[in-house]
């Protein structure tokens, strides 16, 4: 099946009798495919829309395959290199089932900074995608940042951070420095929620969710653009005693 997919691919990418718009593409233009097509497949887990999942699966599947086919024409590694890889590291990150049945689960991160060592990883933060969401990308910053011992004992102090920062957006002179504090106050909620256990991700796009399905709700009242505010606000509250 998968042989199947790579030879369509090479079709597309066909020099002479390919598709031109797959001949012009190259990675960095792929990429933000790749990343939205990830973010797809979520949304259908979210969801729980099977169908959808299975063909978002191969639309992610296929990003794969494009990004592989665009390697072996450079000559760097091909589509079987790839799962060659993976194969690789997933026996060498589970020795407890594929090797002589010593160590558990907890070795995983200790065999991943051991390979990260390998490559010469400077820091405790090297690896970590620049191409993640922001606020993804602030948790892991944060959670390898903390194995170092660079963290807050408990959560009392990742909260008390979200108070001075508030307070320094407040004091911001200009815009630029708005920004920058905005920023900073994010990634202290992020800390917060990461020291609560809760997955900041998740549970901002929980919020979205929300947010969108109680305004759609209020939205379809006639006449609501013309509403004055305490009005939608009210109907806001209406909208959210009825989740209850």
């Amino acid at each position: 099946m998968v042989d199947r997919l790579v030879t369509i691919m090479a079709r597309l990418r066909d020099p002479v009798s390919g598709c031109p718009w797959d001949l012009e593409q190259d990675f960095a233009s792929i990429a933000p495919y790749t990343i939205e097509e990830a973010h797809e497949v979520a949304d259908a887990i979210a969801r729980g829309d099977m169908a959808d999942l299975k063909d978002e699966l191969g639309d992610l599947l296929l990003q794969v395959v494009f990004h592989a086919r665009m390697a072996e024409e450079a000559g760097h590694f091909a589509l079987a290199d790839v799962i060659a890889s993976i194969s690789d590291k997933m026996e060498r990150r589970h020795p407890h089932i594929f090797g002589d049945g010593s160590g558990g689960p907890e070795q995983w991160e200790a065999i991943k900074a051991a390979e990260r060592d390998a490559k010469g990883a400077a820091s405790a933060l090297d690896g970590v995608a620049l191409g993640l969401p922001a606020l993804m990308r602030a948790e892991k910053l944060q959670k390898r940042a903390a194995r170092t011992g660079f963290d807050w004992p408990d959560a009392e102090g990742a909260r008390a951070k979200i108070d001075e920062e508030l307070a320094e957006v407040a004091t911001a002179l200009d815009a630029a420095a708005r920004e920058e504090e905005i920023g900073d106050l994010l990634f202290a909620v992020v800390n917060w929620a990461r020291k609560l256990g809760i997955d900041p991700e998740a549970a901002l796009r929980g919020a979205n969710a929300k947010f969108e399905r109680r305004f759609r709700a209020i939205e379809a009242t006639e006449g609501f653009v013309t509403l004055d505010l305490a009005a939608k606000d009210a109907l806001w509250t209406k909208a959210k005693a009825a989740e209850r």
